[in-house]
């Protein structure tokens, strides 16, 4: 009898272990391992391991040397190129380097579709942060996040031993945690995550229907044919996310130095709730900006360039006012969220997810 319920118990240990949500590991850099590097012509970021994550790079002409050097952050299930391909010219028409490298799991990077953890996530972007530091010893440097990536930026820098860099600007910032995440949604999905982690989920069509990322249909058409896109999620991998979005949005207490925190009003994705709760928890020095029609997309919406000016102008001095005179997110006495304008005129909703087809990958 013993024997059996034995039997039965590691049997059961077994199954549960099988469960746990999966997250990548670190490589073993081989002998041949040369250091950490970016070989932009090769698209390649060599990380502190030697793995070999996904790499876009846009530079000012090859006479000029940059006055500031960006490193870019994507969102989830989203990659550097298809991020950044509109910022990235744009910066460096005005003199700036953006470098943007594609999280372990998504893009053209190793193990697409795994997650690859906050601790793994934030030994890239400190080697990145050096990397950049060691090419351009006399440039500022800036980390750019955008939804996801703001996530890992500020895990980063709220945490222990951050790296120092001379800007943060945190855009449609993920800080959407367990915290001000509706208990059933948080019940259902650490259940998911712990029963069958390996399964990949869509949005609903009738959810899809409703949320419009933002008002640049060809970019939305434009990513939605990218075959480097991920357009399925394994569940582990929400789960994932979620876990970083919760440590992101309390550590944007503890982030130091000049912090920009930049939010749409029309963003769908991360609920206006969650961005004020985190925004209020930034030290008193951070710069917070809310855009009348900005949605999630800020950065590939169609009023993008606004955005970029106050985005270089925040690099370049972060305490000029904002060229867009957008307000802050946090505009009312006490610090209460300030009022939103009335909304743009609807759009069309974009079903990225039902008609997203293989087309031809970019760089």
């Amino acid at each position: 009898m013993r024997a059996a319920l034995r039997s039965v118990l590691v049997g059961f240990l077994f199954a549960l272990a099988a469960c746990i949500p999966t997250v990548q590991q670190a490589a073993r850099p081989g002998p041949s391992f040369a250091g950490p590097r970016f070989e932009a012509a090769a698209h390649r970021f060599i990380s502190f391991d030697g793995a070999a994550l996904g790499l876009s790079a846009w530079l000012p002409p090859q006479d000029q040397q940059p006055r500031a050097v960006i490193i870019g952050m994507h969102g989830m299930n989203d990659y550097g190129e298809a991020t950044f391909y509109l910022m990235g010219p744009w910066f460096a028409q005005h003199g700036m380097a953006l470098y943007a490298y594609d999280a372990r799991g998504f893009g053209r990077s190793p193990e697409r579709g795994v997650w690859a953890g906050q601790r793994l996530m934030g030994e890239d972007l400190r080697t990145a942060i050096n990397v950049a530091r060691q090419m351009y010893p006399n440039a500022k440097l800036a980390v750019v996040g955008d939804s996801m990536g703001s996530a890992e930026t500020i895990a980063l820098f709220g945490g222990p031993d951050a790296p120092h860099v001379d800007r943060i600007i945190l855009t449609a910032p993920a800080v959407w945690g367990w915290s001000t995440m509706p208990t059933a949604y948080a019940i259902a999905l650490w259940f998911s995550a712990h029963t069958f982690p390996w399964k990949d989920v869509t949005p609903p069509r009738g959810v899809v229907r409703h949320i419009t990322p933002s008002d640049n249909i060809a970019m939305l058409r434009h990513i939605g044919q990218d075959r480097n896109m991920l357009f399925t999620t394994r569940i582990d991998a929400v789960y994932g996310l979620v876990n970083l979005m919760e440590t992101a949005s309390r550590r944007t207490a503890t982030l130091q130095g000049d912090v920009a925190f930049l939010y749409g009003a029309h963003d769908q994705i991360i609920p206006r709730a969650s961005a004020v709760a985190a925004a209020r928890r930034l030290p008193v020095t951070a710069r917070t900006a809310i855009y009348a029609n900005g949605y999630h997309m800020l950065i590939r919406d169609n009023d993008r360039e606004l955005i970029y000016a106050d985005i270089l102008s925040f690099i370049d001095d972060p305490a000029a006012p904002f060229p867009s005179n957008a307000p802050p997110l946090l505009a009312g006495p006490g610090g209460q969220p300030g009022p939103i304008a009335a909304p743009a005129a609807s759009l069309p909703p974009p079903q990225i997810a039902a008609t997203a087809q293989p087309g031809q990958a970019n760089r």
